[in-house]
C-alpha cells in the first residue's frame, strides 16, 4: 500500500486540526510536519500559492480552504499526479462540510473543540485516503459507481414509491457502495456530493437502520438534513435525505411493506456483485478487469471479476485477486486520464486561481483516442469514444495486436445491452 500523509492545520497560526497516515510508515517527524506547514505559509506571505513540491521519493502537495483550513498531503512517488492529489484534498475538506456543516467549520471558531468534533467525519477520510484496496473507483474518477443489471428498473419503481411514502425527493439504492436506482433529485445533486455519498456508503459500519445529520456542501453546505438508512439485504441499503419528519421509526414500518415483494430482486443482485455487469454482456476469456465509464452522466461500470470462474480460483494468488486488479486499473486511468484522454472536470469552484497550475491536464493539444501498456505480468488497453472511456485489464495470453479489436467489441457489447445503458444513462 502506498504511503500517504494527511495533516489539516488552521491556516493562519497553523495548529495541527487532525492527522492521518496510510501505508506501513510511521508519522513524519514533528519538524517535518512543522516545516512543510511552514514553507506554504512563507510562499503566502510572499504573494505566492505553493502547489506541490518533489522530494527523491515522495510528492507533497498543499491547498488552503476559505482562509481557514490549510491542508497537506504527501504521497509516495509512484503516485506523482498533482491533479488528483489535489482532486483528494477537496474531498476531504468537503467530507468534513458534509458530516459537520460549513458554519461550525469557517471560521474557526473554538480550535480544541473543533479537534474534537471533526472526528465525526474520519471512517469517511479514512475511506478516501484508502486508494489502493478500496472497493469504488468513483473518488479517482470523479465518476460515480454504478451497478448494471436486469433488476435495476423493477427496483427503481420500489425506490419512487418508497420515497413517495417518505415525503422526500431524495433516495438511493446502494449494494457496498455502487447505486443501483436513484430518484431525479439524487441524480441533480453536484458530483462531489454524488460521490461523497457514495464513498460514505462503504465507510459506514453495517447497521439495520441509521438516522444521521448530514450537510450537502454544495446544495445545502449551512442547514443540515437527516439521512436515514435501511439494510434490506446484506450488503443492499436504502437511503433517504430528508427533513424532520418522517421519524426513524415511522419509517421504518414501511419498509417490510415496500419492500417485502422485491426480496428476489434484492437477492439476485448478491448473484451480479462483484461483477456488476449481466450475464448478457458477453466478455472474452482474456478480460480479467474492465472499467467503462460514461463521461457524459459522469457514471461509470467496474468489474474485476468478469469471468464465471470461482471465488476460490480469483483468490488464489495475489496477481489475479479483485483487489489487484482493481488497483491496476485505478493506476492505469491516473496515468491516462489527463495526459492522454481529457481530464475530469474541476471538482473545486472556490479557487480558480490555483487550478490554473494545473490547467494543462485539461487542455491536452493532441486529440488521442486509445493507448496501451504491456508488462511482464500484465496488458492494458484503454480507447475513447465521444461520451464513453473504456480501459480493459487482460492476462498476458492475449497477443498484443488482438487487444484492439477485443476492445472495441467490449465497448460495443456494453453500449448494447439495455441494463448498461439504464444504468449510465442521465435520468
Amino acid at each position: 500500500m502506498a504511503v500517504r500523509h494527511l495533516y489539516c492545520f488552521t491556516a493562519d497560526g497553523g495548529v495541527p486540526i487532525f492527522s492521518k497516515t496510510k501505508g506501513d510508515a510511521k508519522q513524519l517527524p514533528f519538524p517535518v510536519i512543522g516545516g512543510l506547514n511552514g514553507l506554504d505559509i512563507y510562499a503566502e506571505n510572499h504573494a505566492a500559492k505553493l502547489l506541490s513540491a518533489s522530494s527523491d521519493n515522495s510528492n507533497v502537495i498543499w491547498k488552503v480552504f476559505h482562509d481557514s483550513f490549510r491542508i497537506l498531503l504527501v504521497k509516495q512517488e509512484d503516485e506523482t499526479d498533482v491533479k488528483f492529489a489535489v482532486q483528494q484534498i477537496v474531498y476531504v475538506f468537503n467530507a468534513l462540510v458534509l458530516m459537520y456543516g460549513f458554519e461550525n467549520l469557517v471560521p474557526i471558531k473554538n480550535v480544541e473543540k473543533l479537534k474534537k468534533e471533526v472526528k465525526v467525519a474520519s471512517s469517511l477520510i479514512d475511506t478516501l485516503l484508502e486508494g489502493r484496496g478500496s472497493p469504488l473507483l468513483c473518488g479517482v474518477t470523479h465518476s460515480v459507481d454504478v451497478i448494471a443489471c436486469p433488476e435495476n428498473l423493477i427496483l427503481q419503481s420500489y425506490l419512487e414509491a418508497f420515497i413517495e411514502a417518505a415525503d422526500s425527493p431524495y433516495g438511493c439504492l446502494f449494494i457496498r457502495g455502487k447505486i443501483i436506482a436513484a430518484s431525479k433529485k439524487w441524480w441533480s445533486l453536484s458530483q462531489l456530493e454524488q460521490v461523497l455519498l457514495s464513498l460514505l456508503n462503504v465507510s459506514l459500519p453495517e447497521c439495520s437502520f441509521r438516522d444521521i445529520p448530514i450537510y450537502l456542501p454544495k446544495a445545502s453546505p449551512k442547514v443540515p438534513h437527516r439521512l436515514l438508512t435501511f439494510q434490506l439485504v446484506n450488503g443492499v441499503e436504502v437511503w433517504v435525505i430528508c427533513g424532520p419528519k418522517p421519524s426513524l421509526v415511522e419509517l421504518e414500518r414501511e419498509v417490510s411493506r415496500f419492500w417485502r415483494t422485491a426480496f428476489e430482486a434484492l437477492k439476485s443482485l448478491t448473484w451480479v456483485h462483484p461483477r456488476n455487469l449481466p450475464t448478457t454482456v458477453q466478455l472474452d476469456a482474456s478480460v480479467l478487469a474492465l472499467l467503462l465509464v460514461d463521461t457524459a452522466s459522469r457514471r461509470c461500470v467496474s468489474s474485476v471479476c468478469p469471468s464465471t470462474e470461482s471465488l476460490r480460483q480469483r483468490q488464489t494468488a495475489r496477481d489475479t485477486s479483485p483487489d489487484y486488479r482493481r488497483d491496476l486499473l485505478r493506476m492505469f486511468y491516473k496515468k491516462v486520464v489527463g495526459d492522454i484522454f481529457e481530464s475530469v472536470p474541476n471538482i473545486d469552484d472556490e479557487d480558480t486561481d490555483l487550478d490554473k497550475g494545473i490547467q494543462r491536464f485539461s487542455e491536452l493539444l493532441h486529440k488521442a483516442k486509445e493507448t496501451y501498456t504491456v508488462t511482464n505480468t500484465h496488458k492494458l488497453y484503454a480507447l475513447q469514444d465521444k461520451n464513453h472511456q473504456l480501459f480493459l485489464l487482460f492476462s498476458t495470453n492475449i497477443p498484443t495486436f488482438a487487444m484492439r479489436s477485443v476492445t472495441k467489441k467490449t465497448l460495443e457489447a456494453c453500449l448494447k445491452d439495455k441494463s448498461v445503458q439504464f444504468a449510465l444513462s442521465s435520468r
